[in-house]
């Protein structure tokens, strides 16, 4: 199950990841040094018979050199991550690709709705096919999704293609992605939202354009048959 959720399906998963590896090595490398320092100094100064205690003001200027520098190296550290970061929400939050297909993606207390355009390539015509806890998608194809909730907060959250985005009720949000592997994976609501939250799992199907044809053909003759 860890092995499914550490893949990589969505195009800017990557880009994510890196990020937060970036982080864990940042924060890391600073955590051990500062442990290390500080118990090397506990060694060092400790309590030693015939040796009077140092009382040390820290205004002297070779003292202060003990703050002021990591202070201005974590500080210049703090900067990287930033830059990394708002590079990283440009190209997956606020620079979308064009898109090639459309969804609508709607939560609610406690289940998934997607409607998806049916042949004629377009929402909210007659020929949309809507489905509850399961969306079809294309593989390698940019996705526009439009996020909707129809009572409360929900999180639309796929963990393969580390995308989460927030649905509140009142508000249409567009989003992207585009996945570039085929398979099944889960979906979760990342956002408690009542009783049944933990009861709202769904599935993103990601299909090859002959599979996709074929279940938009057998949704459609069921539609057809009704």
């Amino acid at each position: 199950m860890i092995e499914r959720y550490i893949e990589q399906v969505s195009t800017f998963a990557g880009d994510i990841d890196g990020l937060i590896t970036l982080i864990a090595v940042v924060v890391g490398f600073w955590f051990v040094l500062v442990e290390v320092v500080f118990l090397g100094i506990v060694v060092v100064f400790r309590q030693k018979p015939g040796v009077k205690a140092a009382y040390i003001t820290g205004e002297e200027k070779h003292q202060k050199r003990w703050i002021g520098i990591p202070h201005e190296l974590v500080l210049l550290c703090d900067v990287l991550i930033i830059i990394a970061a708002v590079r990283v929400w440009v190209n997956v939050k606020q620079t979308m690709p064009p898109a090639q297909e459309t969804v609508r993606i709607i939560g609610q207390q406690w289940a998934w709705s997607f409607v998806h355009p049916g042949p004629d390539g377009k929402l909210d015509t007659a020929d949309d096919i809507k489905t509850v806890d399961e969306l079809h998608v294309l593989v390698n194809t940019n996705y526009h999704f439009k996020l909707e909730a129809r009572d409360v907060l929900h999180s639309f959250s796929v963990p393969v293609f580390r995308l989460k985005q927030d649905a509140i009720p009142g508000r249409v949000i567009t989003g992207w992605f585009k996945a570039k592997s085929t398979g099944t994976h889960d979906i979760q609501c990342a956002e408690i939202c009542g009783i049944g939250h933990g009861l709202m799992p769904a599935r993103i199907i990601i299909e090859t354009p002959v599979e996709h044809a074929a279940w938009m053909a057998s949704q459609s003759a069921t539609a057809s048959a009704r």
